[in-house]
């Protein structure tokens, strides 16, 4: 099942539907804090919310007004600011903020967070308290994310050692309640060349061993013993994500400014600004998404001939914008179908002219430095004749010029000193952003030459390059061969070791009783069905991007007979911008 319609289903049956049984209002106030909030915006539709009984969704940061005659349902965190405002809204016992409270956690509750609410005046307004274990945003049906973009510098930085553990505990209750929710308890295994790799491992281990003893059943079913975490940093790869990709998705959200999701465009008939966003619902765009940009223009056209086809509307061989409006205009009915065609036009469009302006010579180079051969397989002998151009060339951008630096680096396992002073010198990267290309040495990467330095080893490379592979598109994603690795049960067992104790093929037994805690509030232990096959969650701590979350769908897609199901998140997503923002801001903590 997708992982954003379990989380909808878990949202309602658990929380919103429960409530239904109990005698009391009608009508009720839903309050989420931030997580909350992305969470439900993400899976559920405000319809839908209605339909179960909310009137109002406010937001617990906020100042709200007091409405004494309504339940509140509370879906928060169970973090010390979240408690503590949930605790203030009753802190007056003739002047409430609600009537009622149920309160739903995301995750575990920390006792001393659990003491302070039983002992302050709302417990007597507390009417529910579960947790629902949802810490997590499901981004896409087969992605996830923790929303937790401050995580990369806390994990990799060598001046934030203290608040690294307070990271890890929350990270690791986060992933516990992303495998509660599919009702896994997969044997874990992590990657081995990164040492704090074992300690989110271990993390990991000791939250669904609680979870596991609160509800014996979890990870039980037909082949649930092959289900596995796989938990690895960001260092395993740098190289995709300073890639200029060609997959629809990836490049959008690289060469384009997409927020939230949210794509913005001048339409061509000199209206106002529109809108549109890029997700699941959006079923053109879904299909699309993982598409090469080669094929992207044809395919929407083709689509379009086909429903014009089906609607008897009468289309010519090629769909312009202009023929879209006139649809439009003739056919009001189909209006919505036609927009998700004009846009993806335009989208597609866009993504053209950036290409066209000078990214297809850094593909190129990109793809060359990333591969280590040219375009027909002959090994590369002298790179520096190709990135010098690129460095020299002042319409480039900083940015565009430090990924190409950084590739560079990577495909040598390291340069001089002096050499790296040069090219820092040709491309004038700005002062600001130099730190960029030292902080890589964070993540394991070799920045200078030093044969006395161990080389961090790697699984081994699959040959994907066929005739049908495009020139600017020969690099695949090193997440791909782990995963298929992992599922095949081939993937090397030191680099990717199980934690001490399990495996595989584990038959798994519960572990010391965790107190419910809860009284008359009760702990809700009802589980979905599951879906009887093994699952691959792959955490990425240090961000995952948009070609490393195809590539989690194109492993579905190439092994239909294999019954797995493949989960892929992170701390947080990564555009290459946004890696080498993250990099450079490592500076700051540094020391």
């Amino acid at each position: 099942m997708a992982l954003k319609a379990v989380v909808e289903q878990r949202i309602l049956k658990d929380v919103l539907y429960s409530l239904r049984e109990k005698k009391g209002a009608k009508w009720r106030v839903l309050v989420v804090d931030n997580l909350s909030m992305r969470i439900i915006s993400s899976c559920c539709k405000m319809k839908t919310i209605t339909e179960a009984g909310i009137t109002l969704v406010e937001d617990l940061m906020k100042k709200r007004e007091p409405l004494r005659n309504v339940e509140a349902i509370y879906l928060i965190q169970p973090t010390e600011k979240s408690v503590k405002i949930l605790v203030d809204d009753f802190k007056e016992p003739l002047n409430p903020q609600y009537k009622v409270a149920h309160v739903f956690f995301t995750g575990a509750c920390p006792d001393q967070l659990f003491s302070e609410v039983c002992k302050s005046a709302a417990s007597k307004y507390i009417k529910t308290l579960k947790e629902i274990n949802i810490a997590f945003l499901p981004y896409e049906s087969q992605v996830f994310s923790l929303d937790s973009p401050e995580s990369f510098n806390i994990f990799f930085s060598t001046g934030r050692s203290p608040q690294r553990a307070a990271m890890i505990e929350r990270v690791a209750e986060q992933i516990a309640t992303i495998c509660a929710t599919l009702g896994e308890y997969p044997a874990i295994r992590y990657r081995s060349e990164c040492d704090k790799n074992l300690e989110v491992a271990q993390a990991i281990q000791s939250k669904l061993d609680a979870y596991k003893a609160d509800t014996p059943t979890m990870g039980e079913g037909p082949e649930k013993h092959r289900s596995q975490l796989l938990v690895i940093d960001r260092g395993f790869d740098v190289v995709t994500p300073l890639l200029h990709e060609l997959t629809y998705q990836a490049m959008a959200y690289d060469l384009l400014s997409i927020e939230n999701d949210v794509y913005r465009y001048e339409p061509s008939n000199t209206g106002p600004e529109a809108e549109v966003l890029l997700d699941e619902n959006d079923e053109l765009w879904s299909s699309l998404r993982h598409q090469h940009i080669a094929q992207v223009s044809a395919q929407i056209t083709g689509k379009l001939k086909k429903f014009a086809k089906e609607k008897k509307m009468g289309s010519g061989d090629k769909a312009t914008m202009r023929e879209l409006s006139m649809m439009m205009k003739k056919m009001p009915q189909y209006q919505k179908v036609l927009k998700q065609y004009s846009t993806q036009l335009r989208l597609a469009e866009d993504c053209m002219k950036q290409f066209q302006s000078g990214v297809d010579k850094l593909c190129q180079v990109e793809q060359d430095l990333a591969v280590g051969t040219d375009a027909d397989g002959d090994k590369i002998r002298d790179q520096m004749r190709n990135i010098v151009p690129i460095l020299l060339n002042q319409k480039i951008s900083a940015y565009d010029k430090v990924r190409i630096i950084l590739l560079y680096i990577v495909g040598r396992q390291g340069i001089s000193e002096e050499n790296l002073n040069k090219l820092i010198q040709h491309a004038q990267i700005p002062e600001p952003e130099r730190p960029i290309v030292d902080n890589m040495k964070l993540l394991g990467v070799q920045i200078y030459q030093d044969s006395k330095l161990r080389r961090q080893k790697q699984v081994d490379r699959k040959e994907r390059i066929t005739e049908n592979t495009y020139q600017l598109s020969r690099w695949t994603p090193v997440i791909k061969d782990v995963m298929e690795y992992a599922m095949n049960d081939s993937l090397d067992s030191k680099l990717y070791p199980f934690l001490s104790g399990r495996s595989n093929s584990s038959s798994y037994g519960g572990s010391a009783a965790r107190s419910a805690r809860y009284g008359h509030w009760h702990k809700d232990k009802n589980t979905l069905d599951r879906k009887s096959g093994p699952r691959l969650i792959v955490f990425v701590l240090g961000g995952v991007s948009y070609s490393e979350m195809r590539a989690a769908a194109e492993v579905t897609r190439e092994n239909p007979k294999k019954s797995w199901e493949i989960y892929v998140g992170s701390t947080h997503l990564l555009t290459p911008e946004a890696f080498l923002s993250d990099l450079r801001d490592l500076r700051a903590v540094e020391g």
